[in-house]
């Protein structure tokens, strides 16, 4: 592995899950100190993930400015964000802040989604199921959804809960519409693999 910076950023991104993670499970009787537990550590694990976002930003323009891309980067960059984007869903399931339904349609989508970009790119297809711009619309509402989720505590007339159930579902929905985009994309390769096993057998 070369230390890149856009490598040490994708790292410090996966170091942060536990983090963020951890967080929620620190002892909730803190009122001896003066303070409400609860939203402490809701800001606690909002800032943590907000960190780790931008540093998904950061590495992924650092890479393209200064030409520090690599293979192993680019292998481990979708990896971080997907591992981010399950541990952030499972822990608000847990503490009932999103439905089990839409994490899971989110977290399958992921799985199903960088079977085929690996399937593809063994078959050197790759580019036909490159991100389009609703998976980059689907990826913005789904980290601003989580964002506020982790939150979750009221800013002032901002009511965090409602807009975080509200994007995390429409990400959903455009979670389901990109995973048939690309599987449309990748049709045509599917169909002439399962045309070239069956002759095989």
């Amino acid at each position: 592995m070369i230390w890149t910076i856009p490598n040490i950023l994708t790292v410090l991104r996966i170091a942060l899950i536990p983090v963020f993670v951890g967080i929620f499970y620190l002892p909730h009787n803190l009122y001896a100190l003066g303070i409400h537990p609860t939203h402490t550590l809701n800001v606690a694990a909002a800032s943590v993930f907000a960190l780790a976002s931008l540093t998904d930003w950061l590495d992924g323009y650092w890479a393209r400015k200064f030409n520090q891309t690599s293979s192993f980067g680019a292998f481990l960059d979708p990896v971080a964000d997907k591992l981010m984007v399950a541990a952030a869903l499972i822990v608000l399931v847990e503490f009932d802040r999103v439905g089990a339904i839409v994490s899971l349609i989110i977290i399958g989508r992921e799985i199903v989604i960088s079977a085929l970009r690996e399937w593809m790119a063994n078959i050197g297809k790759r580019n036909s199921v490159a991100v389009a711009m609703i998976g980059k619309i689907k990826t913005a509402l789904q980290m601003i959804a989580i964002l506020l989720l982790l939150y979750f505590d009221p800013i002032g007339a901002f009511n965090t809960q409602l807009v975080g159930h509200v994007l995390i579902v429409i990400a959903a929905i455009l979670t389901l519409v990109s995973m048939a985009y690309y599987l449309k994309a990748a049709w045509p390769a599917i169909k002439e693999g399962m045309g070239s096993s069956s002759h095989k057998k």
